[in-house]
């Protein structure tokens, strides 16, 4: 069973910076496009941003130019640096497999308040 880590999150002030950190057990993570994904309160949970296995990388118009996803394939881990954020990239924070195949993990908190 695939397991999924979430970390890096936290309150930070607008214009601030983030890096979120996702840990993926099994090997099947090295042959799958990964995935961010966030959910705001009240609101349906989003793909932000993908990559594939060979490192093309995919961004919402939302997050575009001020997030950037990138992965590790020999330490299983997908991290997302996130830049010049706004109130609205208040969410909670997934990773997962696009499409998703994989239960969710717990998810990391990000809060984007002065």
């Amino acid at each position: 069973q695939v397991q999924l880590v979430e970390s890096g999150g936290g309150l930070v002030q607008p214009g601030g910076s983030l890096r979120l950190s996702c840990a993926v057990s099994g090997s099947a993570f090295r042959l799958l496009t990964m995935g961010w994904y966030r959910q705001a309160p009240g609101s349906a949970r989003e793909l932000v941003a993908t990559i594939s296995i060979r490192g093309s990388t995919n961004y919402a118009d939302s997050v575009k130019g001020r997030f950037t996803i990138s992965r590790d394939n020999a330490k299983n881990g997908v991290y997302l640096q996130m830049n010049s954020l706004k109130p609205e990239d208040t969410a909670v924070y997934y990773c997962n497999s696009d499409p998703v195949l994989w239960s969710w993990g717990q998810g990391t908190q990000v809060t984007v308040s002065s």
